[in-house]
């Protein structure tokens, strides 16, 4: 069976998905547009999670789907050069755990980001995260009411839960779609079998 298409399709798919992860991971260094201190930035971009995680990780098997997906079949165990890189499914299947992890890392830091809530001050000029000790059922996320408790920076929350919520949703994508490449040359890789166009 050749999944060529397949592989190819996940590949490009992923390619904007890395892209997007990693200017929204850029932006949340800027909070409402402006230039801040680095300590009064919300602690968890410092985890490059939309950069490293969801962006190089999933770029990496990427331009390996890429590139297997052009083999003419990536359902084999021995790929073809590419890129001066033996471009084999084991290596494609190795990769595409690499995105999936970083999938997984961009999407749980995302969500701590979310629940935990932004950096900001209450209004003393101090500034602390005055949602982190909030239970789930009282989660500021619910009750927009008390955004107002963030005086600075202007619209820190609104910044942070949208750009963490986009993060969130491309991790979860690029986790599922590394993850079906990997079962998907596992399967190649297992079976070893490519039925290849004949002349």
């Amino acid at each position: 069976m050749c999944m060529r298409k397949c592989s190819k399709c996940i590949g490009i798919t992923l390619f904007p998905l890395a892209a997007c992860a990693i200017v929204s991971n850029i932006l949340l260094y800027f909070p409402n547009g402006q230039v801040l201190q680095l300590s009064k930035i919300t602690d968890l971009v410092w985890f490059f999670h939309g950069i490293l995680g969801a962006g190089v990780l999933v770029i990496l098997p990427a331009c390996m789907m890429l590139g297997a997906g052009g083999a003419g079949c990536c359902a084999n165990r021995c790929g073809r050069p590419w890129a001066g890189v033996e471009s084999s499914m084991l290596l494609s299947v190795v990769l595409a755990v690499l995105g999936f992890a970083g999938g997984v890392y961009c999407a749980v830091i995302s969500s701590l980001g979310l629940i935990g809530g932004p950096l900001c001050d209450t209004g003393d000029g101090e500034y602390l995260y005055p949602f982190r000790n909030d239970t789930l059922e009282d989660n500021y996320l619910f009750n927009q009411t008390t955004w107002s408790i963030c005086k600075e920076p202007e619209n820190i929350i609104l910044w942070n839960i949208v750009l963490f919520s986009i993060l969130l949703a491309i991790g979860v994508i690029e986790a599922i779609l590394c993850f079906i490449q990997v079962i998907s040359g596992l399967t190649g890789f297992i079976c070893g079998t490519c039925m290849r166009k004949r002349k």
